[in-house]
């Protein structure tokens, strides 16, 4: 997974059980998701109907202070280096870099508030396609990663050097401050929105779906709740937030068919 320098490439759920969390996101999501066999490394890799893997579910190692939710990973040119660069900027290293063989070189960081990510170096040629924009994706791709940050200005200052990112354009929210967009290069990547009372600081992560209506019934269904939505959004779909059976929070993104 040899993307562009700061593109995101995967998406990983620390799960407090996998067999839990499998059964909610392959009902929620629509996603087949793959148990490894017996006697090895317990990570599922989760893909989209048409093939495309979007990222990973694993149980949480005992003793690590990672909550249950999702992490991004960031493609980059070289891991050493970003650590370095992450660790000059303010920012800290929650697992040194290390060789997955046949996967690649990766690296869980923490931006200077705090919020985890990984960084990762892949070790094949082939294009991830985890994340596409909305209009290259289908459902089950990630299509936008959100950032509540105490300071957005800070929060990009970090990730510019990082990522080369930038802010280009706002959404005004009133009294709630600006929604931010965040460019790599022509991508937009997501956006930044400041920390206010009710929010919870960290990355966000929204996945397509073929009708929000019938996600939303798929999420009670199978356990979830419903946080926000579903609010029209810019090109006419609808997005939503939500938290899983064990508290995460996710999103997802679509057109209300009904």
């Amino acid at each position: 997974m040899r993307n562009p320098h700061g593109t995101p490439i995967w998406y990983e759920y620390q799960a407090r059980d996998a067999d839990s969390a499998q059964t909610f996101y392959a009902a929620a999501l629509g996603w087949t998701i793959a148990t490894p066999p017996a006697g090895g490394l317990d990570y599922r890799i989760v893909s989209t109907a048409d093939g495309d893997g979007v990222g990973g579910i694993m149980t949480t190692p005992a003793g690590a202070a990672i909550r249950p939710g999702w992490l991004l990973y960031v493609g980059v040119d070289d891991v050493d280096v970003a650590v370095s660069q992450a660790l000059a900027s303010g920012g800290a290293v929650r697992m040194p870099a290390h060789d997955l063989p046949g996967v690649g070189r990766i690296a869980l960081l923490a931006d200077p508030d705090g919020t985890p990510f990984y960084i990762m170096r892949g070790a094949i040629d082939e294009s991830s396609r985890a994340f596409a924009s909305a209009d290259d994706a289908t459902p089950g791709h990630a299509v936008w990663n959100e950032l509540t940050a105490p300071d957005q200005d800070a929060a990009m200052a970090f990730y510019a050097a990082l990522f080369e990112w930038r802010h280009d354009g706002a959404m005004p929210m009133g009294p709630l401050g600006d929604y931010r967009f965040v460019y790599r290069d022509t991508s937009c990547l997501g956006a930044t929105m400041p920390v206010f009372h009710g929010a919870t600081p960290g990355w966000l992560i929204y996945f397509q779906v073929d009708d929000v209506d019938t996600a939303i019934a798929r999420l009670r269904d199978a356990g979830g709740t419903l946080e926000q939505g579903p609010d029209r959004i810019p090109g006419g779909d609808y997005s939503a937030v939500a938290r899983d059976g064990d508290g995460a929070r996710f999103g997802f993104v679509g057109p209300r068919r009904g």
